[in-house]
């Protein structure tokens, strides 16, 4: 007759259960001694390896106290090789002071945008181009066509950016307001 599946769940824990329990009885049988005295009675007396690693001494080879792999701070320099570092740095710095960074410069295109279709763009361009500043070349201008008639100037300019700041270059542009509404940077690109 066959067991419903709980119960013949439970029969089998049941002897799983027996069955560990008769192991380990059988397996501390067998040994020599007596159970109720403490384990460390039996075995040698002294033993090499100690129970917890951390309670160790430290042992020390004398093989890796005189590896000194990235130099010591106690040691003294030579005096021969603290000259020729003195004199490498010194060598290093009259070199460096010869030599002159060249200028960081930019390219920019600039649109300056007129009141009206009315305006004078020849007379509006030779105001710009009177503009003299250290660091600013101007380059080739173009009339761009912008909307019902009305022609923007389009310049280009290379500046030298310690030198020239476009902001500047910007307002002073804009103070001919007889000819100039406003100023825009189209494109700004370093050399």
């Amino acid at each position: 007759m066959a067991l419903p599946k709980p119960m013949w769940l439970l029969s089998k824990l049941s002897q799983g259960h027996q069955k560990s329990k008769n192991i380990r009885t059988l397996e501390f049988s067998s040994l020599p001694g007596d159970p109720s005295k403490a384990y460390t009675t039996y075995g040698p007396e002294k033993t090499e390896g100690n129970l917890n690693p951390k309670d160790a001494p430290k042992a020390v080879d004398a093989d890796e106290e005189d590896d000194d792999l990235f130099g010591s701070d106690d040691e003294s320099e030579d005096e021969d090789a603290k000259k020729k570092r003195e004199e490498n740095l010194a060598a290093y710095k009259k070199k460096k002071e010869g030599k002159t960074k060249p200028a960081a410069k930019s390219i920019v295109t600039m649109d300056v945008k007129p009141w009206d279709d009315e305006t004078d763009m020849k007379e509006l361009e030779q105001n710009l181009r009177a503009i003299e500043i250290d660091g600013l070349t101007w380059g080739a201008s173009t009339l761009v066509p912008l909307a019902f008639g009305i022609k923007k100037l389009q310049v280009n300019l290379v500046v030298e950016d310690e030198k020239v700041s476009i902001d500047d270059l910007q307002q002073q542009i804009e103070s001919d307001e007889d000819h100039v509404q406003s100023t825009d940077v189209a494109a700004m690109q370093k050399l």
